[in-house]
């Protein structure tokens, strides 16, 4: 199997201040941990192109994308930074990640529908999946994933995709931007109460929300996949896979308070390529949302990679 690997130092160059949990060293955690194991010789290295505006507006408003682009220019001049919402601030460099993190997933998606590679993980910042159509909230600005799912079906021509979301956190952007487009079907689990503190009603028919208690643990979250989304997975028969991997369900992440560790992510990862396998023709693009815990983030993306790249040790 070939796993395509993309990332941009252009997304290191987004800061949102000293002590920011969603910080450059990440994806320096990933890429440390990728070399020291050798598992970087394992994938195919990509850089990550720009986005098209006209792919992200796939997802949000016109309205929104010129508002962002605004900002960024003017930040850009000035050289400072500015608030969009209490935990989230863009300054001179996050135009190009941005861009950058939403090219890599649309990049990847063509990759993978043209069959160059048979899967690919994103390795970027800023993460997306609370942007919503029209606001950037929690660390996100583009929705990356719902960039490619869309561009995937409104560009590509697919007629169905799963978006795969085990983030600690809900995923209120993406829900927001996808909820009721009968195309796409969500399935998540993610921390109940905690941020977003959304979830807990799906917005449409075609999401299968998990919201979990506190300390739940990586057994209890695998019995609930088996019973909830696998099922409506194998109904559903997507074409494409997209998923949202935040990895700060972690038990190590201060984040959030649930106890998973890199073998459950390697079993969520094997159950969605099992799903990939029969019905996608194995298609996954996988795209970096949370995980701030830098150790337990670079051996959690590890164990995800082996499964995507079919390497002994998963």
């Amino acid at each position: 199997m070939t796993t395509a690997f993309y990332s941009h130092t252009d997304c290191k160059a987004h800061e949102m201040g000293a002590g920011h949990p969603e910080c450059p060293q990440r994806l320096d955690a990933i890429a440390d941990h990728l070399r020291a194991t050798g598992l970087d010789l394992a994938l195919e290295m990509r850089d990550a192109p720009v986005a098209q505006l006209s792919d992200v507006q796939l997802a949000h408003s016109a309205g929104y994308v010129r508002e962002i682009s605004d900002l960024a220019q003017r930040l850009r001049e000035s050289g400072s930074r500015q608030a969009v919402d209490p935990d989230t601030s863009a300054g001179p460099g996050t135009w190009n990640a941005m861009l950058r993190a939403a090219g890599a997933a649309v990049a990847a998606t063509d990759a993978v529908i043209d069959g160059e590679v048979d899967n690919a993980f994103c390795s970027v910042r800023p993460p997306g999946h609370h942007a919503t159509r029209g606001q950037a909230m929690g660390f996100c600005f583009f929705n990356n994933v719902c960039v490619a799912a869309r561009h995937a079906l409104d560009v590509r021509g697919l007629k169905r995709v799963a978006i795969i979301d085990f983030d600690v956190h809900h995923g209120n952007g993406t829900e927001d931007i996808v909820a009721g487009d009968e195309r796409i079907l969500m399935c998540s689990f993610f921390q109940h109460p905690l941020y977003p503190n959304s979830g807990a009603v799906p917005l449409g028919t075609n999401m299968v929300n998990l919201p979990v208690p506190p300390y739940t643990k990586g057994m209890e979250v695998r019995e609930l996949i088996e019973a909830m989304w696998l099922p409506r997975l194998e109904e559903f028969r997507p074409e494409m896979v997209f998923i949202s991997a935040g990895f700060d369900a972690h038990r190590e992440d201060d984040l959030g308070q649930m106890g998973l560790v890199e073998a459950d992510y390697a079993w969520i990862t094997w159950k969605i390529a099992d799903v990939a396998e029969r019905h996608a023709k194995g298609r996954i693009v996988s795209c970096l949302e949370g995980g701030y815990n830098l150790s337990a983030l670079g051996r959690s993306v590890a164990a995800h990679l082996r499964v995507l790249a079919g390497v002994d040790g998963a």
